[in-house]
């Protein structure tokens, strides 16, 4: 299946350094057996065309908006997944209901694994499976009432997991769910854990069924499905001897539990009613570390690989530097936190190398979330002896939005940049990451436009890519010179 179509039907794209990883398509296998349900289950499920490609199959053959798919090769389709791999075989048949009510028949030849191009309404083909637990570290119930009603919803789905690399719980999926996985070899999947202490489980996420919910991953691992972790740690909660418990456990699981990350509970100041969690210092984050690098010492050694990872937060907190790209194992967990600022380093030097320099002026600033100030301004020195009247002003953001404690770029919203830079200099331009804004949108987490800022600041800004040659050329305009 062709990658650009499986992403117009529910899957992120991170971005370029990361469209270059696996793009699931590998898992895809023929030979699938015949699906059956009931009518009355489909009747719950209309897949609605809501677009084809140009110059697509679908568009050859007359498919057009507003038409509904049936079956494929006699199967009824319950969502996506049963789509992506159906629709795989050289020869489909395709039932189709028109716009006027007539059913169509369609016989298609095609090569395996060819896109037929339809884009649909829902890109699951199914309602989106919403989160039951209440876990105690939930960021969405930690967030101010009045914003956009889409930032509140949990999703716990399976098929969030595979498309788009989502973490779940296990405790939403049903026998038939772990069924359909093993039977379409979907991976890897992304398991949220927590602890493998399942009476602690039950306690964090405020679920009676979450302990048991750990024995689905048995089925997983049984089956070889390839999975990753990650633990979202409590002060107090599941650190300390509970989290030497979990990551012993967990490495049981290897190879096909193939990466473990480790970040810190998001605090916001948003906690009236919720359980009384504190934040973490600077000694706790590196007794943290401490506890995982000994872990990926010991199972280097039998594995090969490091296996549990800390998120970039840990080092910050403790003022530690962060790992060498080795010790990320093919970074297998950046969307999680996971060595980001090591790989935006490693890209900035190398781009920065490739540089001959120059005496020309430029005059620009940058803001960012306090986490990655101190790293980024190493950077931008390093920068500065190469092109010595380049002036970057770089500027960390205090969270006030959601609480100081929150330090990463990605949750500053439009307010506090105005507030915090305004009157400030800024030079010709501001650069700002990618991710302070929602997906493909000009549009920051409070619904302040990129538009409403360049007013406000009376400057252009210009959105940077989240690798770090990006970062450099951005500095630089290297594209406009």
């Amino acid at each position: 299946m062709k990658v650009n179509h499986l992403a117009k039907n529910g899957r992120k794209v991170y971005d370029d350094i990361r469209n270059e990883k696996d793009k699931k398509t590998g898992a895809i296998r023929a030979g699938l057996s015949q699906i059956e349900w009931s009518t009355q289950h489909f009747m719950k499920h209309e897949h609605i065309i809501k677009a084809v490609e140009p110059g697509s199959i679908a568009e050859e053959l007359g498919l057009a908006s507003g038409d509904k798919l049936i079956s494929i090769n006699d199967n009824i389709i319950e969502d996506v997944f049963d789509y992506l791999f159906l629709v795989n075989d050289e020869e489909l048949t395709l039932l189709v209901e028109k716009t006027n009510g007539e059913e169509w028949e369609l016989q298609i030849e095609k090569d395996y694994d060819e896109d037929i191009g339809i884009v649909f309404e829902q890109g699951l083909m199914d309602e989106y499976r919403s989160c039951k637990n209440k876990c105690m570290f939930c960021f969405i119930d930690q967030m101010p009432k009045g914003m956009r009603e889409t930032l509140y919803f949990k999703d716990d789905d399976s098929r969030l997991s595979f498309l788009q690399g989502n973490y779940i719980t296990l405790t939403n999926m049903s026998d038939q769910d772990i069924e359909r996985i093993i039977r379409y070899h979907l991976e890897p999947i992304n398991i949220s854990f927590h602890t493998t202490n399942p009476e602690l489980r039950c306690m964090m996420l405020n679920n009676r069924f979450a302990g048991d919910a750990l024995k689905k991953v048995d089925l997983l691992y049984e089956a070889g499905i390839v999975m990753n972790g990650q633990i979202v740690l409590c002060k107090g909660i599941n650190d300390g001897a509970e989290l030497e418990r979990s990551i012993r456990e967990l490495s049981r699981y290897l190879p096909y539990l193939q990466s473990v990350s480790v970040v810190p509970a998001g605090l916001t100041k948003y906690r009236d009613g919720l359980y009384p969690l504190e934040s973490f210092d600077r000694e706790d984050a590196a007794e943290v570390l401490g506890a995982i690098h000994r872990w990926q010492e010991e199972i280097f050694k039998t594995h090969g690989t490091h296996f549990v990872h800390a998120g970039d937060e840990w080092y910050a907190m403790a003022g530690q530097e962060v790992p060498e790209e080795e010790r990320y194992d093919g970074y297998l967990q950046l969307e999680n936190g996971v060595g980001m600022l090591r790989l935006l380093f490693d890209e900035f030097r190398d781009a920065l190398d490739a540089l001959p320099g120059d005496e020309r002026e430029r005059e620009v600033s940058v803001a960012t979330g306090r986490l990655s100030y101190p790293y980024l301004k190493r950077l931008l020195t390093e920068l500065k002896g190469k092109y010595p009247n380049t002036k970057v002003r770089l500027y960390p953001i205090e969270n006030r939005f959601f609480g100081e404690s929150i330090t990463v770029s990605g949750l500053i919203t439009g307010r506090d940049l105005m507030e915090q830079l305004r009157g400030k200099r800024l030079g010709t331009r501001l650069l700002l990451p990618c991710n302070m804004f929602r997906s493909e949108e000009e549009v920051f987490l409070d619904d302040v436009t990129l538009t409403q800022l360049k007013e406000a600041l009376q400057v252009r800004v210009d959105i940077v890519k989240s690798s770090g040659q990006d970062f450099v050329e951005s500095i630089l305009r290297l594209e406009m010179e």
